[in-house]
């Protein structure tokens, strides 16, 4: 890439883009800027953060406390602002809360993002997940219409087809644009594209091959 990626979200912000995921951004009067969960975006009382470092831990766990091992999961924890003192530490904290997003989003732009057909991921796997590879067609659109659905697991609009001549269907078209919402009051939001299905959904499309196998497999014999 060749322009400074903070100048570029700095930018961003000046243009409009005011949030990201499920994260709001303002610029803040005298400098710097202050993040807070969307839902929270009237709410007057949050418990007050500075720095980096607490972005870091506010992206690890939900409201119930528990671990986030999917950082694009719509389930972020509400309560807090986040206060950052210039755009540097605004790239850095939105890096803990949605990593490589922002870089994404910059080739996007630069249109160098290049989305990887989900049977090309899938056809790298080896050891115990080469079993994806078995994967049937009609599988796949039904595991990504569940796995990949914003309402309960991610948050990432899906870019990659199913193979070069075969889209993904399983998903509504809105899932699968990579251009920014525009919200009510005329801001935008940088989107979070995925360009590649994660190792979640191999592990996942592993599974269905198995217990599918599994259910097809003779019964073993009774032992003598």
């Amino acid at each position: 890439m060749t322009r400074n990626l903070t100048t570029l979200l700095s930018e961003w912000v000046t243009q409009g883009f005011r949030s990201i995921g499920q994260i709001l951004i303002t610029p803040l009067a005298h400098g710097g800027y202050e993040l807070r969960h969307h839902d929270d975006a009237t709410v007057a009382e949050l418990r007050p953060y500075d720095g980096v470092e607490a972005a870091r831990r506010l992206s690890m766990y939900t409201d119930q406390g528990e671990f986030r091992p999917l950082k694009t999961a719509p389930n972020l924890a509400r309560g807090w602002r986040l206060t950052l003192s210039h755009a540097g530490e605004l790239r850095a904290a939105l890096d803990h809360f949605y990593p490589a997003m922002l870089g994404i989003w910059a080739s996007q732009q630069s249109q160098s993002l290049r989305p990887i057909p989900l049977r090309d991921t899938l056809g790298r796997q080896t050891g115990m997940y080469t079993a994806s590879k078995r994967l049937q067609d009609d599988e796949a659109q039904s595991l990504v219409g569940r796995a990949c659905s914003s309402e309960g697991a991610c948050l990432k609009r899906v870019l990659w087809p199913l193979t070069a001549e075969q889209p993904m269907t399983s998903l509504p078209a809105e899932k699968c644009c990579a251009e920014p919402a525009r919200l009510a009051d005329g801001t935008r939001s940088i989107p979070l594209l995925c360009h590649e299905a994660c190792n979640l959904l191999v592990a996942a499309a592993r599974e269905v091959v198995k217990t599918r196998e599994r259910a097809a497999a003779p019964p073993k014999a009774p032992s003598a």
